[in-house]
């Protein structure tokens, strides 16, 4: 299973998002820091759940990151995340 769909399966457990994208942003690093070759080095998520209702946008960046556990930091070199919750 790649990264990406780890963080997927990961993502839509722990929130049930109304819409979830993970983009691989690797190929814009390539041979930057961080980049381990791997070609799964960096990320945006983009994520809307009603689980973030009553939370800012640093409470948000923290909850998905807490899910995603060891892989952002030390699978991953960069994540950047938009958390958002959906439109009525």
């Amino acid at each position: 299973m790649s990264v990406a769909e780890e963080m997927h399966v990961l993502l839509t457990e722990a929130f049930a998002p109304a819409r979830l994208a993970i983009i691989n942003d690797s190929d814009k690093h390539s041979g930057h820091m961080g980049d381990d070759g791997s070609g799964e080095s960096h990320f945006t998520i983009e994520i809307d759940a009603a689980a973030f209702a009553d939370m800012n946008r640093l409470a948000r960046q923290r909850a998905v990151i807490a899910v995603l556990g060891d892989i952002v930091g030390q699978r991953v070199h960069a994540v950047a995340i938009k958390a958002g919750v959906p439109e009525a």
